[in-house]
């Protein structure tokens, strides 16, 4: 007999939709009927980005989608306008959803697994009558503490809007990560105007988070102890990912560039540095020229993942120039499969920013970091790599904020060169792989999920 069918939201950006569309491949390898809701536009995108017969490696998750309620010209990277907009649109079209899904005959939408950032939607399920798991695609030290945030603020850290009161490094629990009191996840780069906005909507979630009968989070038990001693209730079911042979789409936005695959294979090993930055940083021209020429600096191969959207006036002169100096030894794609990327024995080391899936990624396959946050919790997750794991380095940009050539390039060497770092990768590697398998902690909270969705 089929289990019950279970609703899966993602808030609206890759790194969020990536970690959901894993673990809805999961589900329905135990048998849940999932109904995996995009807002339109990613939904539209993801459709387009499906490799060729990847509607069938679906396996049975069926894409639907709701609206944000932004018109299509609009910037959806404007965390706290898009945050705005779906929290007043999307709550009145997920219940015109699911009374369509019930119309049409399918099973009634038993469970809804939603992103612990929706928490508007836990209200809307309850309303419904459906019961809900809240799912955290950031580390636990993230969700910590946003948890713990009326706790700073009584303590003087943080005034009530978030703003730091104090100019100092805190660390939450013993073996958690210390952050910078100007480093706090809802930190957006470039626009303090909305932080207020992301803020509001962690508060709140703070409360709704309640409604959720169990909550489960990408992470692992010996890459986050501390957090889940200050939080037991918080059970990690990661590192995820869909499938061993990386067939099963897992909501990729953009289409991935296979060719780098067979550009990797062509590699020695541990010879290639990887360069990715996620679906949403954006980097200055000038950042972009020196990054380009650090990686051509370490005369090392490298592949870079530079989004169509990565920098805006570029001079197409100095690109092409570059482009036909570096040809032969690196390697520039719009996008890729990271996670097949990372498994490679090719790559010696990963620049990144540290975005929480990304991290997990490189965790999962031993691969030493270069760490070059952006914003949110993405502080967080370097200091987990530097400071707590010591699996990697950071980059220190100069007083202009900018990166230089030399420093990536001396940073690049540093990491690979440092046997520590690689066998603490190692360890973390080996970590991650145990609690994931036969017996494990992740597999053994991922049987206590399936177990709570069969009731």
């Amino acid at each position: 007999m089929a289990k019950a069918h279970v609703l899966v939201l993602p808030f609206p950006a890759q790194g969020h939709v990536t970690p959901l569309m894993e673990l809805s491949h999961r589900l329905v390898d135990h048998g849940f009927e999932v109904t995996f809701v995009n807002s339109e536009v990613y939904h539209a995108q993801v459709v387009s980005a499906l490799p060729a017969g990847g509607a069938a490696a679906l396996g049975g998750i069926h894409l639907a989608s709701i609206p944000d309620g932004l018109a299509d010209y609009e910037d959806r990277k404007n965390i706290s306008k898009l945050i705005e907009s779906f929290s007043r649109h999307m709550p009145g079209h997920l219940e015109r959803l699911v009374a369509e899904i019930e119309a049409a005959g399918r099973p009634r939408v038993k469970w809804l697994v939603g992103d612990v950032n929706m928490g508007w939607s836990f209200e809307v399920a309850k309303k419904l009558g459906i019961r809900v798991a809240s799912f955290c695609p950031a580390s636990a030290a993230c969700l910590a503490i946003q948890l713990k945030t009326p706790k700073l603020i009584e303590e003087g850290l943080l005034d009530g809007k978030g703003w730091p009161e104090r100019d100092e490094t805190f660390q939450l629990a013993p073996g958690m990560p210390p952050l910078h009191t100007s480093q706090m996840p809802w930190n957006i780069a470039g626009a303090p105007d909305g932080q207020h906005i992301i803020f509001d909507l962690i508060t709140r979630n703070n409360k709704l988070n309640d409604l959720a009968e169990m909550v489960v989070c990408n992470s692992f038990h010996e890459a986050e102890a501390g957090a889940f001693k200050l939080f037991p209730d918080i059970l990690p079911i990661g590192p995820l990912f869909a499938d061993p042979q990386f067939q099963k789409p897992v909501g990729h936005f953009l289409p991935e560039d296979e060719r780098c695959l067979k550009w990797l294979d062509a590699q020695p090993d541990g010879s290639v540095v990887y360069v990715a930055f996620g679906s949403m940083a954006i980097f200055n021209p000038r950042q972009f020229e020196e990054l380009a020429e650090g990686l051509e600096l370490t005369g090392r191969p490298f592949l870079w993942v530079v989004r169509p959207d990565f920098t805006a006036d570029l001079s197409k002169a100095w690109l092409h120039e570059f482009q036909q100096r570096i040809a032969g030894m690196g390697t520039i794609v719009s996008w890729c499969s990271q996670q097949q990327v990372l498994a490679h024995c090719a790559v010696a080391c990963f620049v990144s920013h540290c975005g929480w899936n990304s991290t997990m990624e490189g965790v999962r396959n031993g691969v030493p970091f270069l760490c070059w946050p952006y914003f949110c919790d993405q502080f967080l997750n370097r200091s987990y790599i530097t400071n707590v794991w010591r699996t990697g380095l950071a980059v220190s940009p100069g007083s202009d904020g900018i990166v230089t050539k030399e420093e990536l390039r001396s940073k690049v060497e540093q990491v690979i060169g440092d046997g520590g770092i690689k066998e603490r990768a190692r360890l973390f590697m080996d970590a991650a792989r145990w609690c994931t398998g036969e017996g494990g902690s992740s597999l053994k909270n991922f049987t206590k999920l399936v177990n709570l969705l069969s009731e």
